[in-house]
């Protein structure tokens, strides 16, 4: 039995007619009646009652017409689903969002993806730092990062998607909440908190602008994410030099303050170098032409001593 058999069978047994079921299948009608004749010898069953005046199902046949419609609907739909994932237009994509870049860049990137690929599902990794979307991007656990830059990384292609200015998160009662015009030096004695994994990006730019101070930061702290982070400086623990995005995690205690000298830095979206994957290939297409890269960020919300 093969599926031309199969097919061959469901065409008699719609029409109830040998002859325009060989005209849809574009086949003589001996050879139709032949094949049919060959599949009810292989099961030992009569599917079709005939006579001279007309051709019906038998209650065997009814069954197993039943089942192979069903049987061939869900090959048709392999093959779809099959092709579809092939030309990367379904399929789930994995992305990942450093610290809060998900609050500034997720939606955008959601949206152009559901536009352009309503068949892709998303599965989104968040506050996830730099070296560890790194290595699952490397070893596959994510298919796009959205992560700050640069990356030395071999294997890991990146675009920027914006430039980020560093921001002071202080205590709410800090001596400097209400100063204006704050520089970095203007913490140089205060203790600071910076993340855990010495591999972060934002924990070297905040080491380079105290550097281009004068000063080497008195780090006392270290937090696996920046929620953690942003609660140490809530409970007065230190000061800390963070991306600007970071304004819209909003927690009590912590007061943002812009920094004239501060550096900035990179956020970028980033990919394996190698990715055979269409759907990837074709995501990144579609960010490229909805204007994802090198867009700003969605305006932070205002800051106020509880924020």
């Amino acid at each position: 039995m093969d599926l031309k058999q199969l097919r061959y069978f469901d065409a008699v047994a719609e029409t109830c007619h040998f002859g325009r079921a060989a005209e849809r299948l574009h086949l003589a009608q001996p050879a139709l009646s032949q094949a049919v004749r060959r599949l009810e010898a292989e099961l030992g069953v009569l599917l079709l009652a005939r006579t001279t005046r007309q051709v019906g199902l038998t209650p065997a046949g009814e069954f197993f017409h039943r089942e192979v419609r069903r049987i061939l609907g869900d090959l048709d739909a392999c093959v779809i689903g099959t092709r579809s994932i092939a030309e990367g237009s379904s399929g789930l994509l994995r992305v990942g969002f450093t610290g809060t870049s998900a609050f500034t860049q997720l939606a955008r990137l959601s949206r152009m993806i559901r536009s352009a690929l309503p068949a892709v599902a998303l599965e989104v990794q968040a506050d996830l730092l730099t070296p560890g979307q790194v290595e699952r991007l490397l070893d596959g656990r994510l298919d796009l990062g959205v992560l700050r830059g640069p990356v030395a990384e071999p294997g890991i292609e990146t675009r920027s998607l914006l430039q980020e200015p560093l921001v002071l998160a202080l205590p709410a009662d800090h001596r400097l909440v209400a100063e204006p015009g704050l520089r970095v030096a203007d913490v140089s004695a205060d203790e600071f908190v910076a993340y855990a994994d010495t591999r972060s990006a934002v924990n070297e730019a905040m080491v380079s602008s105290c550097l281009r101070a004068g000063f080497s930061p008195n780090i006392i702290h270290r937090a696996p994410g920046t929620a953690a982070l942003l609660a140490l400086v809530a409970a007065q623990l230190g000061v800390a030099l963070v991306p600007e995005s970071v304004r819209s995690m909003q927690l009590q205690g912590v007061v943002f303050r812009d920094v004239a000298d501060a550096t900035t830095i990179d956020l970028s979206l980033a990919w394996r170098a190698d990715e055979p994957s269409a759907l990837v290939a074709g995501a990144i297409d579609v960010l490229d032409r909805g204007g994802f890269f090198g867009a700003p960020a969605q305006p932070s919300p205002t800051t106020s001593p509880t924020s």
